[in-house]
C-alpha cells in the first residue's frame, strides 16, 4: 500500500508568533487555497488515492476536501492526526501518532493508494512509526512545506520505501 502524506496549504496560523504550536484553528489563506488547487491537480494525474484520511484541524479538513471533490474518493477525519497539542507531551504525541498510523493501516488495507492530509509535526512523527525508529529519538525531522508531499510505501520485501520526501514541484 501507498501512503500520501501532504500538509495542508498556507494557513492564517502560519503567520502566528514563532513558538506556536498548532493548536489554533484557523483557515487557509487565499495563497493556501491556490496551493492546494495545484497539488490536487498534481495528485489527481500522477497518482490518485482510493481514500483520503484527515485532520479534523480546519486547514487540513479544508486540503482534504479539496483533494477529495478533485479525485471523487471518500474523505474520513481523525481527531489524531491533529498537530501537537499545548498540553501534550512528546511521548504522548508520538503514541498518539502510533495509533493513527496503525488505525489508518489497519482500516485502509484494501486500498492501493491512501492520501493522510495533516500538519507538519504529525507528519515528522508519522514517519518516524512507519521508519519504525525508536521513540526515544527526539533529533529527527522531515520537513513538510505547504502541500509537500511525502510517497511512502509498504512493500511485500522486508523492508518499507520512501520514493521521495517534501515535494513541491506543483508550486513551481
Amino acid at each position: 500500500m501507498q501512503l500520501l502524506f501532504i500538509r495542508h496549504g498556507e494557513s492564517e496560523d502560519d503567520f502566528l508568533e514563532n513558538d506556536y504550536q498548532g493548536t489554533t484553528d484557523l483557515p487557509l489563506t487565499s495563497n493556501g487555497i491556490q496551493q492546494v488547487h495545484k497539488m490536487c491537480r498534481r495528485v489527481s494525474v500522477e497518482f490518485p488515492p482510493e481514500f483520503v484520511w484527515s485532520s479534523t484541524l480546519l486547514r487540513a479538513s479544508e486540503t482534504a476536501g479539496m483533494l477529495s471533490d478533485t479525485i471523487k474518493c471518500p474523505v474520513s477525519f481523525l481527531d489524531d492526526l491533529r498537530e501537537r497539542q499545548e498540553d501534550e507531551s512528546e511521548a504522548d504525541f508520538k503514541l498518539r501518532a502510533q495509533h493513527a498510523l496503525s488505525f489508518i493501516k489497519e482500516n485502509s488495507a484494501n486500498h492501493k493508494r491512501i492520501a493522510v492530509i495533516s500538519h507538519g509535526g504529525m507528519i515528522t512523527n508519522l514517519i518516524e512509526r512507519f521508519l519504525q525508529l525508536p521513540f526515544e529519538m527526539n533529533d529527527v525531522w522531515f520537513r513538510s512545506n505547504n502541500t509537500g508531499i511525502h510517497l511512502l510505501e509498504y512493500t511485500e520485501h522486508p523492508y518499507n520505501l520512501i520514493r521521495f520526501s517534501n515535494c513541491t514541484s506543483h508550486l513551481d
